[in-house]
């Protein structure tokens, strides 16, 4: 029991030595747990020149993202994500949002993402990267059989040619069965 306590303040002391040296938070209080994990994430990021992502506010925990994807349906386009993350991170999962209207088999036209590591497979062990990366994929390899939007889904599975002509529709701002979509190049 006394190794035990021993530790306990062994680490609050290495916290609040790491503590005196932050000047990443805007005011003079102890950084949170989540924003300490943040902080970790940032510095390891490996992400390729396909995504951008940078923190629009420390205080609050959001970043945006853009992916700009360089190969398949989606090639050219430049999409836009806002993440927001909560002090119970990484415990729970940042909600990520998708801030351009498109046509996609896992991204709805509300912003919802259909992104297994942002729901149920959603473990503290994952990390920034792994999402960032998880939203590029998605644009590499839209997934039909797991859709948010069910009428882009089907047309992914039926016919490929006219789900490539949808998404190259959509992203110039065109219109598919009465929806507009917003203009992503």
């Amino acid at each position: 029991m006394l190794k035990l306590r021993s530790l306990q303040k062994k680490k609050q002391e290495e916290l609040k030595d790491s503590n005196t040296n932050n000047t990443n938070y805007l005011s003079n209080d102890k950084p949170t747990p989540a924003q300490l994990r943040i902080e970790k994430d940032l510095k390891s990021l490996d992400i390729p020149p396909t995504i951008q992502f940078k923190q629009l506010d420390s205080s609050k925990m959001q970043f945006e993202i853009i992916i700009k994807p360089d190969e398949g349906f989606y090639k050219f386009g430049i999409f836009k994500f806002q993440m927001t993350i909560n002090n119970n991170f990484p415990i729970d999962a940042p909600k990520v949002k998708c801030l351009n209207k498109i046509y996609h088999p896992n991204i709805d036209l509300d912003g919802n993402i259909c992104l297994n590591i942002l729901r149920e497979d959603w473990s503290p062990v994952l990390n920034l990267n792994s999402i960032l990366v998880g939203l590029l994929f998605l644009f590499l390899e839209p997934n039909g059989n797991d859709p948010l939007n069910k009428e882009s889904a089907g047309v992914l599975i039926r016919d490929k040619n006219l789900f490539k002509k949808y998404v190259n529709v959509s992203m110039n701002g065109g219109s598919i069965d009465g929806v507009r979509y917003d203009y992503v190049h």
